[in-house]
């Protein structure tokens, strides 16, 4: 990456491995304890472990990435560790779960886990190709699992999953308030969720994008901007930590918010 081209690696490149780091162990660990949390929708605890561990573990990448242990090492490029394209289902679920803890997964839900998995499989596909094949690839730009066109997907079903989890919660919301129902507490406490997090994604679609266009249609390559590779890098973190800091919160008191 240009972000690591340039001058020798300062204090400030190692600080923010560790900050990343620290994100990237707070979601590993919050997520795996969603998987034992008794309180609560389980099927939605595991969507929420998942979504923890997913971001978890994207973070990963992202510093294996950024300090060259894919360029330094190359029969571990494409260790599966990516999964831009599952925050949104996973996220969508958790908020549906939580409102709704009678519902079943059918069939038709299928179709909101083709990209994550398809992500999956073309990670790990590339994974175990030889080093000789898979050090020829890279982001490419149509490749719609890792590449620009991920990016957009990325974005866009990111914001059509959070706009669904709000409206679901305003939904619910209105209903309970009409009822006088003591669940509203759970309602808003999954509001503030998506309301903080869409704050904090609006800040990282903005790196997203201009990166994006700055490159293809001005010929400015930010990335060799350290200032504004590394606020890339803590924008995407902000939304991880957010997260774990909400699950945080769930599992201290989350009896309490969200029943038995």
């Amino acid at each position: 990456m240009d972000f690591l081209d340039i001058g020798d690696r300062s204090i400030f490149f190692y600080l923010l491995i560790f900050l990343l780091a620290v994100v990237a162990a707070q979601c590993l660990s919050i997520g795996g304890l969603f998987f034992f949390k008794r309180s609560g929708s389980r099927k939605a605890n595991a969507f929420y472990g998942l979504l923890l561990i997913a971001f978890g573990l994207t973070l990963l990448h992202n510093i294996f990435d950024f300090t060259g242990l894919y360029e330094h090492f190359p029969q571990v490029k494409f260790l599966p560790l990516y999964y831009t394209l599952a925050f949104p289902t996973l996220l969508f679920y958790y908020v549906k779960l939580s409102l709704y803890p009678a519902y079943e997964l059918r069939w038709s839900d299928a179709k909101h886990f083709i990209l994550p998995v398809f992500q999956f499989l073309f990670f790990l596909g590339l994974f175990f190709m030889p080093v000789s094949f898979k050090i020829q690839w890279g982001r490419e730009f149509y490749n719609p699992f890792y590449g620009a066109f991920e990016q957009f997907l990325y974005l866009a079903t990111f914001i059509a999953y959070l706009y669904f989890s709000h409206r679901y919660i305003r939904e619910k919301r209105l209903e309970l308030r009409r009822k006088r129902s003591s669940e509203l507490r759970k309602v808003l406490y999954l509001r503030t969720l998506i309301r903080v997090l869409f704050f904090f994604f609006v800040i990282h679609a903005v790196f997203v994008v201009a990166d994006f266009v700055c490159f293809e249609f001005l010929g400015i390559n930010l990335r060799s901007v350290k200032p504004y590779v590394a606020l890339g890098m803590l924008s995407f973190a902000a939304l991880a930590l957010w997260l774990g800091i909400y699950g945080f919160q769930v599992l201290i008191w989350g009896r309490k918010v969200f029943g038995k």
